[in-house]
């Protein structure tokens, strides 16, 4: 931020610019469904020395923020132990590295086409082939997917574009000995091997730390009970492993992953994860804002044709490329569109290459900076891309090879949905022989429930169609066991209005929809956590010392207490009879009378008011 004056202490400002920045543009983009990635950019476009110019030098604020990039892999490293990374080394050194190797060529075609040296070609496309990790995995994060399997093998490809900056840095000296008048310009290179070697190194001691020196390290300062020492030890470790990584050549961001890789199986890995949290979060964001500062608007006004052309060019052709690969890999079609949209855009890597490469003449600083461009408009365009994509691209059907569609079933009991409150209520009626039908629309639980000698047909319950295909029209009971209560509710219409005949069993969610089932008249309804959480009660109150026999009635007095609650609601809604929900906030009525054993008789109500949907 421009001043008159000069500030002996911290430039405040500066700082309160940025929060503000992102504490507004974030959930104003969250509520507009564009995500906290895409709002921090905008912030830091508005914020940047090319809009309200509130911040100068964007390079500053992202030399900090790198360190919210650091952090970051650290934590998902500590996701990945040895044993699940070494299991992913197909998708990494395979899938990664054809999948780095086929855009980057397909992007000097488009470099060429643009006019540019070969030269400056080829490293401006595998410099945009480098996707942004944090972009990425942000994004993964929100959407939950980092675990799941199409995630995973997007973390595997971005490990090995992480591991492609070395040779890429070493590479730039080796194309620019070779372009015409290298020679004469006196660009020294550093021998390959020698920058090899170096890398190598840098791991082996990050390794050989991990492994041997970080456990006893922590266990002596877990001793001396100074919770802040541990905090700062977490952060040493972590920005320890980035300094030795970027000294050797690098990434910073691979260094903090592997040091988390190596301590993921550490018995102090929940107090590290906790530790380095808060400060991840912020950084991240920083990252983010900076970035955005970073986009030079005038350039792309001047050049806006090229420049949008480009990004365009870029994105598309990189997003093919990814999709083929995917597919070669036998990605389904749906994982394949999702991660060409993911990891269509450049990354923070290309600004380090691209630097590199001008500094050594193999760019111009014209080009330089508007490959520049093109890949922070890339990176700001990805979120936006995926959002519309994952609304407007079909749900990919799921495949039923080896799966039966109901047809002709005849069971007497038809159950509807067969998770794990279906298969519990199963095991009764099939240990007494009953013929049982059942259907599920959940193909990964069909196949787990074959696994355990169940024959579980596909079908969707709230079709009429696949009711009849099922055998409603004959069997003497139908059990609906889904989870969705809308689904519940459709197929309890469907059954009373074409299968009157049939005994309906339901399972209830919580208390309202309990009570939606009893209005539709459904023959049995049952919440799926009463009785358990009763069973439960017994077993705490016995174990605290409780007779056996006052557990029971304690118990029958609780069973009586909602029974007639729910009798109440029936005709008065669901606020109804909540004064016999006991609280546990002291009221200065009289504790109730000893409930009658009669059934039905009255109760003294609990002057509580307690709202409860259970």
């Amino acid at each position: 931020m421009e001043h008159g004056a000069v500030h002996a202490g911290p430039d405040l400002g500066l700082a309160v610019a940025l929060l503000a920045a992102g504490v507004l543009a974030v959930p104003i983009f969250r509520l507009l469904g564009l995500g906290a990635v895409l709002g921090y950019l905008a912030a830091g476009v508005v914020v940047g020395p090319h809009a309200l110019k509130l911040i100068g030098d964007p390079q500053a604020v992202l030399h900090v923020a790198d360190l919210g990039v650091v952090m970051f892999l650290f934590l998902i490293g500590l996701e990945m132990r040895p044993a699940k990374l070494w299991a992913m080394r197909r998708d990494i050194f395979g899938l990664g590295a054809v999948q780095v190797f086929t855009c980057g060529l397909l992007l000097t075609g488009v470099g060429i086409a643009f006019n540019l040296p070969p030269a400056a070609a080829l490293i401006g496309a595998f410099g945009f082939v480098l996707s942004s990790t944090a972009v990425i995995m942000k994004m993964l994060e929100d959407r939950g997917e980092v675990a799941a399997p199409g995630g995973q093998r997007a973390v595997a490809v971005l490990l090995f574009e992480d591991l492609m900056i070395i040779p890429l840095l070493a590479m730039v000296p080796v194309v620019a000995s070779l372009m015409p008048g290298a020679h004469e310009a006196g660009h020294d290179a550093t021998p390959w091997w020698q920058t090899v070697g170096i890398a190598a190194g840098a791991v082996l001691l990050v390794f050989v730390a991990g492994k041997w020196l970080m456990n006893p390290m922590f266990g002596i300062l877990a001793r001396s009970g100074a919770r802040e020492v541990m905090t700062a030890a977490a952060l040493m470790v972590v920005l320890g492993a980035a300094l030795l990584m970027q000294l050797g050549g690098l990434s910073m961001a691979m260094g903090a992953f592997l040091a988390g890789v190596l301590l993921s199986e550490s018995t102090f890995r929940h107090q590290l994860e906790a530790d380095v949290e808060p400060f991840r979060g912020i950084l991240l964001g920083l990252f983010f804002l900076g970035v955005g500062m970073s986009l030079d608007l005038n350039l792309v006004v001047s050049n806006w044709e090229i420049i949008v052309s480009g990004v365009l060019a870029f994105m598309v052709v990189k997003s093919t490329g990814i999709y083929v690969v995917a597919r070669l890999f036998r990605a389904r079609h749906r994982e394949a569109l999702d991660r060409a949209m993911l990891i269509a855009q450049g990354g923070e890597f290309a600004f380090v290459l691209y630097a590199g490469a001008l500094a050594a003449g193999v760019m111009d600083a014209e080009t330089a900076s508007g490959m520049t461009a093109v890949v922070i408009l890339s990176m700001a365009l990805t979120p936006l891309v995926v959002i519309v994509g994952q609304r407007f691209l079909p749900k990919e059907k799921e495949s039923l090879d080896g799966i039966e569609e109901a047809a002709d079933l005849h069971g007497r009991v038809l159950f509807i949905g067969f998770g794990r409150f279906a298969q519990v209520v199963s095991q009764p009626l099939l240990a007494k022989g009953i013929d049982v039908s059942i259907i599920e629309i959940d193909v990964e639980m069909i196949r787990a429930a074959g696994q355990f000698g169940f024959k579980v047909y596909y079908g969707d319950g709230t079709r009429l169609d696949v009711l009849h295909a099922s055998g409603a029209h004959t069997a003497e009971a139908i059990l609906v066991c889904v989870d969705k209560q809308e689904a519940a509710d459709r197929i309890v219409e469907l059954c009373k209005g074409e299968f009157p005949h049939a005994k309906l069993f339901v399972r209830a969610f919580d208390r309202g929809h309990a009570l939606r089932l009893i209005n539709a008249g459904v023959d049995y309804q049952l919440r799926e956590t009463l009785e358990s959480a009763l069973v439960f009660g017994r077993h705490v109150l016995v174990d605290l010392g409780v007779e056996e026999e006052e557990a029971d009635e304690l118990i029958q007095e609780v069973r009586r207490r909602d029974e007639q609650r729910l009798e109440m609601q029936i005709a008065g809604g669901l606020r109804a009879g909540m004064t016999l929900m006991r609280g546990n906030i002291a009221t200065t009525q009289p504790a109730p009378l000893v409930v009658p054993r009669k059934e039905g008789a009255a109760l003294n109500p609990e002057a509580a008011e307690v709202i409860a949907e259970d």
